[in-house]
């Protein structure tokens, strides 16, 4: 059985260009979990770990005899974040002043039932109060703009600077000041200039 590798089968979503470009994102299963205020701090931290023990749970339940109807082995997707403010008359540099929906794509095959199934499973298993508060979706962001940042977090204004100035040149418009970041590296093993980052935020024709 084929493995699926999510930087090989979804390339144009997960390893684009270090140049700006519109693509279109089709609807997508996710686990979520929402929060606000630094992301250097321990809700952050823990409620990434909870979207990732749940993940696991779903990848390895083939080990164990409890995998969905239709699983096939994959790579688990990297971790991303939907990005907005709290209060818009502070400067964005200000990282309590963040809010944040954080997600972990899911395997089609992966239902509702199936979802609670395992949300139970981890709970006992690997115990941790944000569980209570994993949602699972149908994320549907459509038309984009995206490129692979590559560096510091701090420099991504001179990343999204560019594709501002790319939208304006292909006749779109920025539809929302939210925007996505998927995590292609490990903050914890990655030296801040080698960071890879996809940042990516929604569109309309102008």
């Amino acid at each position: 059985m084929k493995m699926v590798d999510y930087k090989k089968d979804f390339k144009h979503l997960y390893v684009p260009s270090a140049s700006p470009e519109i693509v279109e994102v089709p609807p997508m299963p996710f686990i979520t979990l929402s929060g606000a205020g630094d992301p250097n701090g321990e809700e952050f931290a823990g409620q990434t770990e909870a979207l990732y023990s749940l993940s696991y749970a779903v990848k390895m339940s083939y080990k164990n005899g409890t995998a969905p109807a239709g699983y096939y082995e994959y790579k688990v997707f990297p971790l991303e974040g939907v990005w907005d403010l709290v209060d818009y008359s502070k400067p964005a540099t200000d990282k309590s002043n963040l809010k944040y929906t954080i997600m972990i794509r899911q395997p089609d095959f992966l239902t509702e039932a199936e979802f609670e199934r395992f949300l139970e499973l981890t709970k006992r298993k690997k115990p941790n109060p944000y569980l209570d508060h994993v949602r699972f979706e149908q994320v549907a962001d459509g038309w984009n703009c995206q490129m692979m940042h590559i560096g510091s977090y701090d420099e991504e204004p001179e990343s999204f600077a560019r594709m501002e100035a790319y939208c304006e040149a292909q006749g779109y418009v920025r539809a929302s000041k939210t925007h996505r970041e998927i995590y292609l590296s490990d903050p914890r093993k990655t030296a801040p200039a080698k960071l890879k980052t996809v940042l990516r935020f929604q569109v309309a024709k102008r």
